[in-house]
């Protein structure tokens, strides 16, 4: 078995990025130290426990609000509930500014500004699977 860091490397090596569309492609190794914004309130990996926020263990292409045992806020139920599922693009809109993309969510974080951060963040938590590995 690779170690994630190897992992995450050949990932990042991808033709492409690890998503098809350019719009998300972006580098695994540059998210996970990206990521290190989310640690205060979620987590990854193999043993990841919710937080203030979910866990993130197979978040890309998850439907929204799908983690048991976590509280999310009535916004994120709602988009649960309708089937909207965590994308790479919904992702992307999300991460750029939580609050515009779901007004009621209880996630203060402000979001990341930079499209390259979002990216690479993304191509980051792609790496994990809903079981953390």
């Amino acid at each position: 078995m690779l170690k994630r860091s190897v992992a995450v490397t050949l990932l990042a090596m991808l033709p492409g990025g690890v998503f098809a569309d350019d719009h998300v492609t972006g580098d695994a190794t540059a998210g996970e130290k990206v990521f290190r914004k989310c640690k205060a309130c979620h987590a990854v990996g193999e043993g990841a426990e919710n937080k203030v926020g979910p866990i993130l263990n197979g978040v890309v292409d998850r439907t929204v609000s799908a983690v048991p045992d976590f509280k999310y806020s009535d916004v994120l139920i709602e988009l649960g509930a309708s089937g909207q599922t965590w994308t790479p693009e919904e992702l992307a809109a999300f991460l750029e500014k939580p609050r515009a993309y779901a007004k009621g969510t209880k996630m203060s974080f402000a979001g990341l500004r930079k499209e390259d951060d979002r990216k690479n963040i993304i191509a980051y938590l792609a790496t994990f699977s809903e079981e953390g590995s």
